[in-house]
C-alpha cells in the first residue's frame, strides 16, 4: 500500500529513529526516577510505566501516515503495547524534558514533563522529523506530587481535538492514538474534595518538536546561560534550519540569528492565535509552559469552543474568577507570553530595543492577519480599513448582545442571497437566523433594529464587491466550519467510552475530517448546544485536573 511514492509499513518495528534531542543536549546524570529539581540538564531519561491490560480505543490514520505506518500496523498488538508504554522499540530513547513556566501570570519555577514521556524522534520517508510522546504513561522527575497518569476523559478530549484542529487547518500537535490502560486512576475533577476513581488511558502525541517557551525560561531563571545557549542553538539548527543556514553560510552574528528566530516565533504565534479566534477555540490554560516555539497548539487540557459568542468566556474553572485566558484575551496573553520568552533569551542578545520591536511585530502581524481572517469569514474580496473595521466591530458587538451561536451564525449568513430581491426586516431575521439563537426571547426590538441595520450595511458592502453569491458562499464556507468539536459532543463520546462503547469517538473522528463540508447525514452534529449541556461538567467548564 502506498501514498504517492511513500511505501507504508505494516509493522512499527521498522521505524527509523534519530534522537538528536538526547544526543546533542545536556542530560540529567541522575538515572533514578524520583521527584527532584534537575539542574544543568535539558532532560532526564525515564521509562514509561507498564500496564496490565491495554486496549486500543482509537487511532488516527492521518497521523499514522506521518510515520509511514499503515492502518494494518495500527491494529496490531505490538502497536498497542508500544504506544501505551509497555514496550520500547529498538532505537527509542525515552526521556522527560526539563522546563519552567509562568502559570496564570506568576513564575512557577521548575515544571517539566510531569506526565509526558518522549519516546524519541522518527525520521520518515520524506525526511520529516516527528517526536513521539506518551501522555499519561507514568511519573517522571518533574511530576512533583502527581502520579504522571491520565484518565480516559481527558485523553479522549485531547485525541479528538488534536485531529479536529488539524482538519480545521489550525497549527497543532497531532494525536496518533488513545489507549485504555485497564487500570483505575484517582482524580478530584474540580478540586472540591470529592475524588473518585476513573479509567486510565494514554495518548500518543506527535510534533516536529515539543520545545516550549518554558524550556528557555528555566535556564534563564537559573542564570544557566551555557545551557540556555546550547538549547537555542540546537532549536535553530533542528527546527529552523533556514535560519541555521544563515548562521553557517552567511556568517551572520549569533545575536542577529537569535533575533530572527524570535521574530519568527512571534509571527507563528500570531498566526496560530488568529486561527483560534477564527473558529472560536479557547485554549483555557495559556501558561508559558503550554506555548510551542513552532506556533503549534499544544497541551489540550481544559479547552473549549465558544458556542454563544462571548469574549469573556473561559472553559477553565481555575480561570473563572480572573478570566485571564478567556476567548477575547488570547491575543494579548500570547504577546505577554512572548515577552517572557524575550526576557529568557535576553542574556544571549542584550538588545532590549530589538526584542521590543519583535513584540511590536507580533501586534502588527496579528492585526493584519485578524483583519484578513474576518474579511474572509464575511466573504469580502479584501479588507478595506475605512469601511470594514466598523462593519466588523459592529457585528461582534451585536453578536454579544444575545446568546448567538458563533459557528451557526456565519454558516447561516453565507446562505443569504444578497443578489436577489429581499427586504431585511424582523421577519427576514426570524426566517434566516432563528436557529442561531439560544434564547429567542432575548430578541428585543432594539436588538432586531440593530441587526437589521447591520445586515443592510453588509448588503451594501456586498454590492460594492460585486462578488457572485455562489463565490461568496464558497469563500465563507471554506473559512467558517460547519462542524467543530462542540463541548457536549466530546462529553457524549466520553460517556459512551466509559461504558466500553468507542463508536462515537470513531464517528466524531470521521465527521471532523471534513469540518467545512455539508454532510447531510450528520446534520445532528451541527446543531447548537442543547439546554441540558449548558451547565453540565465537561460541556461547559472543566478544570486542569486529568
Amino acid at each position: 500500500m502506498a501514498i504517492g511514492h511513500t511505501q507504508l509499513n505494516n509493522t512499527i518495528s521498522s521505524l527509523t529513529f534519530d534522537n538528536t534531542f538526547t544526543r546533542e543536549l545536556p542530560e540529567d546524570n541522575e538515572i533514578t526516577n524520583y521527584r527532584r529539581h534537575v539542574l544543568g540538564a535539558c532532560y532526564s531519561r525515564v521509562k514509561p510505566a507498564s500496564v496490565a491490560s491495554p486496549k486500543l480505543i482509537a487511532y488516527s490514520k492521518e497521523a499514522a501516515l506521518l510515520l509511514d505506518i499503515s492502518e494494518t500496523a495500527c491494529k496490531t498488538d505490538e502497536f498497542t503495547q508500544v504506544f501505551v508504554g509497555n514496550k520500547l522499540l529498538s532505537g527509542m530513547d525515552s526521556y522527560a524534558a526539563c522546563y519552567g513556566g509562568h502559570q496564570f501570570g506568576t513564575w512557577a519555577g521548575q515544571l517539566g514533563d510531569g506526565r509526558a514521556i518522549n519516546l524519541g524522534e522518527i525520521v520518515n520517508n520524506r525526511s520529516e522529523r516527528w517526536t513521539l510522546q506518551l501522555k499519561g504513561a507514568g511519573h517522571t522527575p518533574y511530576s512533583r506530587n502527581a502520579d504522571g497518569l491520565a484518565v480516559l476523559r481527558s485523553s479522549v478530549r485531547e485525541f479528538l481535538c488534536s485531529e479536529a484542529m488539524f482538519h480545521l487547518g489550525i497549527p497543532t500537535t497531532r494525536a496518533l492514538s488513545v489507549i485504555a490502560t485497564g487500570e483505575m486512576v484517582e482524580r478530584d475533577m474540580f478540586y472540591d474534595g470529592h475524588p473518585k476513581e476513573e479509567q486510565g488511558a494514554v495518548v500518543c502525541r506527535l510534533a516536529p518538536s515539543f520545545i516550549r517557551f518554558g524550556n528557555f525560561e528555566i535556564f534563564a531563571f537559573r542564570n544557566d546561560i551555557v545551557t540556555l545557549k546550547k538549547l537555542l542553538d540546537y532549536t535553530i539548527k533542528t527546527d529552523f534550519p533556514h535560519l541555521a543556514e544563515n548562521f553557517l553560510y552567511l556568517k551572520q552574528s549569533s545575536c542577529k540569528i537569535y533575533l530572527k528566530w524570535f521574530e519568527e516565533v512571534c509571527r507563528r504565534t500570531a498566526d496560530m492565535v488568529v486561527e483560534w479566534m477564527r473558529v472560536g477555540f479557547v485554549h483555557g490554560v495559556m501558561n508559558t509552559d503550554n506555548m510551542s516555539i513552532l506556533g503549534l497548539t499544544i497541551d489540550y487540557g481544559p479547552y473549549g469552543w465558544v458556542e454563544n459568542y462571548d469574549q469573556n468566556w473561559t472553559p477553565n474553572t481555575t480561570d473563572a474568577k480572573g478570566r485571564r485566558y478567556c476567548f477575547g484575551n488570547q491575543p494579548a496573553i500570547a504577546q505577554w507570553n512572548l515577552a517572557q520568552l524575550a526576557n529568557a533569551i535576553y542574556p544571549l542578545i542584550e538588545d532590549v530595543d530589538s526584542l521590543q520591536q519583535a513584540l511590536v511585530l507580533y501586534s502588527t502581524r496579528f492585526q493584519e492577519q485578524w483583519q484578513n481572517m474576518m474579511a474572509s469569514k464575511l466573504g469580502l474580496r479584501n479588507f478595506e480599513y475605512e469601511s470594514d473595521k466598523i462593519l466588523i466591530k459592529d457585528l461582534l458587538n451585536i453578536l454579544s448582545l444575545v446568546e448567538t451561536d458563533m459557528t451557526l451564525f456565519f454558516r447561516k449568513l453565507a446562505l443569504v442571497d444578497f443578489n436577489s430581491d429581499y427586504f431585511i426586516n424582523r421577519e427576514f431575521i426570524l426566517k434566516y437566523f432563528i436557529d442561531v439563537y439560544y434564547m429567542p426571547s432575548q430578541l428585543t426590538n432594539d436588538y432586531l433594529e440593530r441587526m437589521i441595520d447591520w445586515l443592510n450595511h453588509y448588503a451594501k458592502r456586498m454590492t460594492k464587491d460585486n462578488l457572485p453569491n455562489q463565490a461568496r458562499r464558497m469563500q465563507m464556507d471554506s473559512h467558517n466550519p460547519k462542524y467543530i468539536l462542540r463541548n457536549y459532543l466530546g462529553q457524549l463520546a466520553i460517556d459512551k467510552a466509559q461504558e466500553g462503547d468507542f463508536s462515537l469517538i470513531d464517528k466524531l473522528l470521521e465527521l471532523l475530517r471534513y469540518p467545512y463540508s455539508e454532510q447531510p447525514e450528520n446534520e445532528e452534529f451541527a446543531q447548537k448546544r442543547p439546554d441540558w449541556a449548558r451547565n453540565r461538567a465537561g460541556c461547559s467548564m472543566l478544570s486542569c485536573s486529568s
